[in-house]
């Protein structure tokens, strides 16, 4: 801890604790050691079986989730008939939404009232948000009804998080975003903002390089969901090209999701059934075991929603190469053919390509994971990530 006082702050996150969710943990923690008391919150608390990491257990009985909101708050939103008219006026000024959207934003309102009352319980100045849907309007009507102030960072293509995104950001201290395309959009949603970049980090301390497996085959990882944008297809189709040229590639797909029966009629219809492993959700250290005994990551993923994937930012400081498609803000992260390979979207020639230089060429995948080790050092280290919130945070708390 520094030397600042300690501040009390909320952390909003929408459907915590999860899968996808360990660098808000490691954000969290940064943040703990530097003089802060996070109190976790969720927008709706996900079921018993959708994290499968080591802090889970611990990270659910630090959660408060805003809903259902139950009688008390129900009853102390009720005796505040003043500020339950400003909240149902800024529901009524969402003019981007239908009338039939913020009929159903009504509901958020007791839950903005349950975040304002175990803030003003539990005497929290701040609140940060990592959404930009509704749980962004949840800390706007909170501040309407007493709470304290708020603020938001922008993890993906702003269309993802729905409408009246001003109206989200008209009350906000401040928000940040995680790439700079992502910065120049909220820019442009309301000029004048200014919305510093605060990228996602890992911890390059313990996602270190180790010596790499024997090759071949050439060992590829995925960690990603199971859904179609995420692009598994494509990689599945690249790594049939390549084998039909008789190189020798394996493959783990690391995670869940709607599609995986999508994908495992894939893998069957290209005869990769010996060359891919599902190997469904793993906790964060299995996914470093996983790391540590590949070759190269690749996330070939198309369309919205993908900004900084953290999964690349973990295979980068554990000193793997990359293929990643150009997506959201992946050209921030990687520079094309020094510390990885950017490719076009859905370019299954591109990827196989890509894929064919690394396997034919150790001595490239060497130099390169050595360069994407040295970025993620530099660039993605969670720490300093948190230090620059934290500061954004005390410059803010309490107005």
């Amino acid at each position: 801890m520094t030397g600042n006082a300690l501040l009390r702050i909320g952390y909003l996150i929408p459907e915590f604790p999860s899968q996808t969710h360990a660098f808000f943990w490691r954000e969290a923690m940064a943040l703990e050691e530097d003089g802060f008391a996070v109190r976790f919150l969720t927008t709706r608390r996900p079921g018993v079986q959708t994290s499968r990491h080591a802090f889970t257990d611990e990270a659910r009985a630090r959660t408060a989730s805003l809903t259902p909101p139950g009688f008390g708050v129900m009853v102390w939103l009720a005796m505040r008939p003043g500020q339950l008219a400003r909240a149902l006026a800024y529901i009524a000024g969402l003019r981007e939404s239908s009338i039939g959207a913020r009929l159903a934003a009504l509901r958020l309102v007791p839950a903005a009232a349950a975040l304002a009352r175990i803030a003003r319980a539990e005497q929290l100045q701040h609140v940060h948000v990592h959404s930009f849907a509704n749980a962004a309007h949840v800390a706007a009507l909170a501040r309407l009804l007493g709470g304290p102030g708020y603020s938001l960072t922008l993890h993906g293509d702003l269309p993802v998080y729905g409408r009246d995104h001003r109206a989200k950001l008209r009350h906000a201290a401040f928000a940040t975003a995680v790439t700079r395309p992502l910065a120049r959009a909220l820019a442009d949603e309301m000029p004048g903002l200014q919305a510093p970049v605060i990228a996602m980090g890992v911890d390059p301390a313990r996602f270190a390089p180790v010596t790499p497996p024997a090759a071949p085959p050439l060992r590829i990882i995925t960690v990603a969901r199971l859904q179609r944008a995420k692009g598994h297809l494509h990689l599945l189709r690249a790594m049939a090209a390549l084998g039909a040229e008789g190189l020798d590639l394996e493959a783990v797909f690391v995670g869940e999701g709607p599609d995986r029966a999508m994908i495992e009629d894939g893998i069957a219809s290209l005869g990769l059934g010996e060359r891919v492993r599902l190997a469904g959700p793993l906790g964060e250290s299995d996914v470093l075991a996983a790391l540590h005994e590949s070759h190269v990551l690749a996330l070939t993923s198309f369309g919205q929603g993908e900004a900084a994937p953290v999964a690349v930012m973990e295979a980068m400081a554990c000193g793997l190469p990359v293929v990643v498609s150009r997506i959201g803000g992946t050209a921030d992260m990687i520079d094309d053919g020094r510390d990885g390979i950017l490719v076009p979207q859905q370019d299954e020639p591109a990827i196989a390509d890509a894929l064919r230089r690394l396997a034919t060429d150790p001595a490239l995948r060497a130099r390169m994971g050595r360069a994407a080790r040295a970025r993620a050092v530099a660039d993605f280290d969670h720490r300093k990530a948190a230090a620059a919130l934290g500061r954004l945070i005390r410059a803010h708390a309490g107005r």
